[in-house]
Order: structure tokens, then sequence, then C-alpha cells
């Protein structure tokens, strides 16, 4: 039987596609569409072998770029000589799904129920998910749930202070989001470290355009920083993060913004972007080392947002062993990581200015990132960066639920 798995991450805007050979541990093929629906769109295909094809052309929707893609599989090589499943990302499983799932009729029927819960995201999921399902109609196909990692929260940590019957007729508490990331980063922390998962006591920090923390026991997730949506939690590229729920109802009634656009103001227009005019934490860095108080405030708050977190979990967990850094931001800005720790003293965290400078170019034999310390040697708590493989994390779930 065949061990290559494709992993789809269907978009309203973009497709992202990766086809694994599991037992090679290798990416035979990589590839991002950008701009469905604009006038200008951008396929990026990338076999193992050979250089990057693109593909510059308008495309309509997600049907044209699924076609688009299977033609940049024919003409620029990579086509699967056989798949034993696609793994398709799935943002929300709500509280019906809690482990990657076999995809079927009923399967479908009930993500899309859950739709309100992830407006922007379980639409574009599902289209993927139908498109796939018709151009291989015999290959298994499983979602696999940002939320489901989070299923271990206790009704303490999941819970919001709302009457039940709501809370229970409308679905309403913490789900949790980036499950793959914070799963996939807290298992390579280990096997870096050279620990079993089930004795350590892990923060994950998903530092990206989106943030989160979770705080980790025994490989279990025990709380984290989003919420029923994406918004709650740390300051992010733009948007909020949490924000006293009154704000709402006083942009509503004296800003005379309307639900919908306040939606928006919190989810596009807020965090970095609110704060400094720029969601690039690059851009925002720059700024703050020629002395732009606007941009220094505005990372002051994204790093100061984050200690706090950190120390709640770490009291949550009892113990911390390992803090660990990853995505976007917390893999490739060392500033970041810094202003992170340098509050962090109390907890035993001791960062190696040397070690955290040091860009994390190493690969292990098959091509994938190697997570690497960056505390000091007599830190208590081991600080780590570990570049994060979400569709990696989507494949081997998805390979591990059709040979249960």
């Amino acid at each position: 039987m065949t061990d290559q798995v494709l992993v789809l991450n269907t978009g309203s805007s973009s497709i992202k596609y990766q086809l694994f050979q599991m037992s090679a541990h290798r990416v035979l093929v990589a590839g991002v569409l950008e701009g469905i629906g604009e006038e200008h769109s951008k396929l990026t295909h990338r076999p193992a072998t050979g250089e990057p094809t693109t593909f510059n052309e308008p495309v309509a929707d997600q049907q044209a770029g699924f076609d688009l893609i299977r033609r940049a599989f024919e003409e620029a090589g990579g086509m699967p000589t056989g798949l034993a499943a696609i793994g398709h990302r799935v943002v929300h499983g709500g509280e019906l799904f809690s482990a990657p799932t076999l995809i079927d009729d009923a399967v479908i029927a009930a993500i899309e129920k859950l739709t309100p819960l992830a407006p922007l995201h379980n639409p574009s999921n599902l289209t993927g998910i139908r498109l796939a399902r018709d151009l291989y109609p015999d290959v298994p196909q499983v979602a696999v749930f940002d939320t489901a990692f989070h299923s271990t929260m206790p009704a303490s940590a999941y819970r919001y202070a709302l009457p039940e019957e709501l809370t229970t007729r409308l679905g309403i508490r913490r789900y949790g989001f980036h499950g793959t990331s914070h799963a996939y980063v807290s298992r390579a922390a280990a096997r870096h470290l050279d620990r079993p998962i089930a004795d350590l006591k892990l923060i994950t920090l998903h530092l990206g355009n989106g943030a989160s923390v979770a705080a980790i026991d025994g490989g279990r997730s025990i709380d984290t920083s989003m919420g029923m949506t994406p918004l709650e939690g740390l300051v992010m590229g733009s948007r909020s993060g949490d924000l006293d729920p009154a704000v709402v109802l006083y942009l509503q009634r004296e800003g005379g913004l309307s639900a919908d656009e306040v939606d928006s103001l919190l989810n596009s227009r807020s965090g970095l972007k609110g704060l400094a005019g720029s969601n690039d934490v690059r851009v925002l860095s720059a700024r703050a080392e020629a002395s732009d108080p606007v941009a220094a405030l505005a990372l002051d708050i994204f790093c100061y947002r984050i200690r706090k977190y950190v120390g709640a979990y770490a009291v949550a967990l009892g113990r911390l062993d390992g803090l660990i850094f990853t995505a976007g931001v917390g893999q490739n800005s060392a500033v970041i990581r810094a202003q992170v720790c340098s509050g962090l003293g109390i907890l035993g965290v001791q960062l190696d200015a040397d070690r955290n400078q040091r860009p994390g170019n190493d690969s292990s034999a098959e091509g994938a990132a190697r997570p690497w310390t960056i505390s000091a040697p007599g830190s208590a708590v081991s600080v780590l960066v570990v570049p994060t493989d979400e569709e990696l994390e989507i494949a081997q779930q998805s390979l591990a639920k059709i040979q249960e």
C-alpha cells in the first residue's frame, strides 16, 4: 500500500498543499495558490526535484484553483502515484470533533452545521473537501481540526461564566485554535530534550500574524489563550485579543458601529495594525530600533500580553520545564524572544543572548528544520525554538487514522 498523503488547506482566497512520502519522511511537492477571486492570482508549485514553477493567471474560485493545481502537477511534476489518504485542515470542530475523522456525507453535514462558529473558515474548508472527493472518490479523506488538540481542557478552563442554558444551546465555550501546531511542537520539543512528553510541563507560544499560547501537561492541552473564536487572547497582527466585552457595546452605542463593523474592526483593523499601522513585526522592530515610540509601545504591549499568559499558565501547570517559541514571529524574531523572556526570570527563565541570535538554519537528514535551544546552560527552564510543521502533523494524523 502506498504511503503518500496529500494535505490540503483550502481558504477563501488561497489553497496550500503538500504531498508527503511518509515512509521516507519527504515532502514530494509543496505549493500555494494565492489571490483566488482577485484580478491577479499566483500559484507557486515546488517539486522536491527541479525548480519551482509559477503560474500567473486569474483564478475565479476554488474549483478553478483545484483545476490549476491539477494542471501544475501534470505540467511541472510531482503527480501522486497513488494516495493513501488526503488530509484536510478544518478550522473548527466544535464539540462534535475531538480527533481526526474519516470524512463521509454525515461528517460534511456536521461540519457545515458548525459554520456559525467559524463563518470565515469552515465554508472554504468544506469546499476543498467536496472538490477533493470529486477528484479522488476512492481515496480515504480525513478532517483534522484546529480545535481538536484543546478538547482535553477541563471545564474550569473552557467554560465562560454565562448561564448554562445559553452555553449548551449555542455551544459557547473556549475551543482554542492552532492545535496542530501546538501538538507538533510540543512533541518535537520532547524529542529535542530527550525526555518523555508524559513527564513534561510545557508552554508553547505560536507567534505569527495569528498568535496563541497553550499550557501542555504531559502532552495534553489544559488551557489556551484563544477562545470560542481566534479573536480572544494575545494581541495579534490585526486582531485585538483580550478586550473588555463592554467595549463592544460602547462601540455600538456611542460609536455608531454595527455588529459587522465591530467584527471587522476587532479582527482586521486592530492588534499591532491598529496600534502602530502595521501588522509586520519586522517593520515595527526596525521602527522601534529607530526610536519610533509608537512602534516601541505596540511591541511592548504585544510582549507584555505574552508574559502575562506565560505567568498564568506556569501557575496552572504547577511547574515549567520548557518554553517553546514557534511560527513566523516566534521562529524568526530574536528581538521578540528576548523581550518576552526578559520579564520571566522569576519563573527560572534565563536566555542566552548569543544562542538567541543564532539563526535556526540547521536541518535534519529529511530536510526538516531542527529545534534549537536558546536558554542559558544553567536555566531552570529550557527555552527552545521549534519550527512548526502543521502540514506534516495533519499528514501523520491522517495516515494514523486510516490505519486504525
